[in-house]
């Protein structure tokens, strides 16, 4: 879930952020309260709508697919589906602060850099503290993620879409193993401190 966020959610986001940038006037106000919707939906309203859209029998991707000429019915929560739908849904549901955070920071290059030298060469080096910010943010958020997926999956079928937090509500207030789910929390937050400084110095070991 986290190496989803950080190759495929966070290019995406920078780009996206790059395209508004070029935008003007109406155009790019517009496209960036579209992109930004989804973060003030209720994560319940997601995870329905979703369950709705990945339907077998009446969703709408499986229609979709069928108009393309497919007729076999998907099941969007398999064994071997169920932990990439669940990745869509926090993609896009996640993909607003990401892309906006981008925006802000390209917003506030000073243009003038742009004549000497090309995207690659000076949007990106000069936008790696907050690459490095929202790089560890998705990481943890990878692993915290619970509300989402107990709604869609329940960690499901088996452990497919088993993630800690949703592991540690079950076990804490489910299965009333109230010392288990503190020992997960605790492990929990040893794991975020450990990826956090080893990210601080692999940039700090990039920069040098």
């Amino acid at each position: 879930l986290a190496i989803g966020f950080i190759c495929i959610q966070h290019p995406i986001a920078i780009v996206v952020a790059a395209v508004l940038d070029k935008l003007s006037g109406k155009a790019e106000g517009f496209f960036r309260c579209v992109y930004f919707i989804p973060n003030v939906i209720s994560v319940a309203v997601i995870a329905y709508l979703w369950k709705f859209i990945y339907n077998p029998d009446f969703g709408l991707l499986n229609n979709v697919l069928k108009v393309f000429g497919y007729q076999g019915k998907i099941n969007w929560f398999s064994a071997d589906n169920a932990i990439w739908s669940v990745l869509i849904v926090l993609i896009w549901h996640g993909f607003g602060w990401g892309m906006l955070i981008y925006y802000t920071v390209i917003k506030n290059i000073d243009p003038v850099l742009y004549e000497a030298a090309a995207f690659l060469r000076i949007t990106l080096p000069l936008m790696k503290p907050v690459i490095q910010i929202n790089v560890t943010m998705a990481i943890i958020s990878a692993l915290k993620q619970m509300e989402t997926v107990y709604l869609l999956t329940n960690g499901g079928p088996g452990d497919a879409t088993q993630f800690a937090a949703n592991y540690l509500y079950q076990q804490a207030f489910k299965a009333f193993k109230y010392g288990y789910g503190n020992a997960i929390g605790v492990v929990f937050i040893i794991i975020c401190i450990l990826v956090t400084v080893g990210l601080n110095r692999i940039f700090a070991g990039r920069e040098n």
